[in-house]
């Protein structure tokens, strides 16, 4: 059964009792990421996300490890671009814990000015692991050309310039300005009770200032074409992409099937053509992204510089294929069991449930039933599906970045 109850400064409170489950997952979302930048912020969204495990006024860092420690538990966080979100996994009777502990680095971390300089060493190193990890940063790389100079375009990590800039004056700021009521979501998923949530959590944010949301503001436009970045590497690892569907789109369902046939799955037909039947990548696959008003499907795939060509050319054929020739009802069929299976695999954790529940409030402003999502995957059609890819493979749309030893002189054929 989910529950919400809106706390009277604005905060949502919304729980998922699983009564057969022993875990219990907590999550602080603030529905404002890397998106909601300035240029010259970038990355901070993500620098605070680090700085709110590093001390309170009542908990050392190393208080805060042994303390989670010390039930079995799981404390962690991620930046993403539209929400950033603290949270904790624990056995459910000890959600007192977890709470009292997720509130108190939530509200009253202190920013100290030497564990704002370690932090800011380790977010540099991890930029540098990132531009050493090129299946990683070449997915930044095609955002940044594919949704250029738009904030969804920019690094959620941020830059070494800007990170090398930010004060604890600006860090501070920044929370205060980000952190408000409006935006703060906490869901609970597992084996709980939501009024005595509720008594854990009025006396703790009752404090939090109440302010409008500002939103996300203008939609991005992609900018299509090719764009190459040299680089000493033993492979070519590239993604390919066109624009996608927002996470409201009522496309969503036929959008969500096409990527699982395109490159989503070990049956996919990315996956056999490329790798089991030619043998020219030991990874290839298609994803989804989607955000408040935008959204892409891009093909990742990495191998040799002397096999690039029939790589394109095969990935481009089969979004041609999938655009002028109806998927086949079996086809189809076995794509909607394996998003089904998946789905139903993940809600077997409480914490991809309580992610859900975040994300539908984000999104829809309302929970999204197991029932209503599976009927919109059953009411897609061949045509319907085939529709879908004919609008989002318009004929000049394709956007495709490369990073590695790569003749810029050459020319793709990347009409769809």
């Amino acid at each position: 059964m989910v529950t919400k109850t809106v706390l009277s400064n604005g905060i949502r409170v919304i729980s998922e009792k699983l009564p057969h489950a022993l875990s219990v997952s907590v999550g602080i979302w603030v529905a404002n990421g890397s998106r909601h930048e300035r240029r010259e912020s970038n990355g901070v969204a993500h620098f605070i996300e680090h700085l709110l495990f590093k001390g309170t006024h009542s908990r050392s860092a190393l208080d805060i490890a042994r303390e989670i420690d010390s039930v079995g538990g799981v404390l962690n966080a991620f930046t993403g671009r539209e929400y950033v979100c603290y949270y904790a996994k624990v056995l459910d009777r000890y959600l007192p814990r977890a709470v009292d502990l997720l509130s108190d680095i939530f509200l009253h971390s202190t920013f100290a000015a030497d564990e704002i300089e370690k932090e800011r060493r380790v977010i540099l190193q991890e930029i540098n692991l990132l531009e050493d990890t090129p299946d990683d940063y070449i997915s930044n790389l095609f955002f940044q050309n594919f949704w250029k100079d738009h904030p969804l375009g920019r690094p959620i990590i941020g830059n070494v310039t800007n990170v090398e800039s930010f004060s604890r004056d600006c860090l501070m700021t920044y929370k205060d300005e980000a952190y408000h009521s409006a935006d703060v979501i906490i869901t609970v998923a597992g084996n709980l009770d939501h009024d005595e949530l509720l008594r854990f959590l009025t006396g703790r944010f009752g404090g939090v200032e109440e302010r409008a949301v500002d939103g996300v503001g203008a939609a991005p436009v992609q900018l299509n074409g090719c764009e190459v970045v040299e680089k000493d590497l033993e492979q070519v690892h590239l993604c390919l992409g066109v624009p996608g569907i927002s996470q409201t789109d009522e496309r969503r369902h036929e959008a969500y099937l096409l990527n699982s046939i395109l490159g989503g799955s070990m049956s996919s037909r990315l996956f056999q053509e490329v790798r089991e039947k030619k043998g020219l990548a030991y990874s290839i696959y298609s994803y989804m992204t989607s955000y408040a008003d935008a959204g892409s499907l891009a093909v990742y795939a990495g191998t040799s510089p002397e096999q690039l060509d029939e790589l394109i050319e095969i990935t481009v054929g089969e979004m041609r294929r999938l655009k002028h020739e109806a998927v086949s009802p079996a086809e189809l069929q076995a794509a909607k069991d394996q998003i089904k299976g998946n789905i139903l695999l993940s809600l077997e954790s409480s914490d991809n449930r309580m992610s859900k529940l975040a994300k539908n409030e984000i999104y829809f402003g309302a929970y999204q039933s197991l029932d209503a999502i599976m009927a919109g995957f059953d009411r897609v059609s061949p045509e319907s599906l085939n529709r879908v890819c004919n609008e989002l493979f318009c004929e000049e749309c394709a956007t495709l970045v490369m990073l590695g030893r790569v003749d810029g002189q050459r020319v793709w054929e990347l009409s769809l």
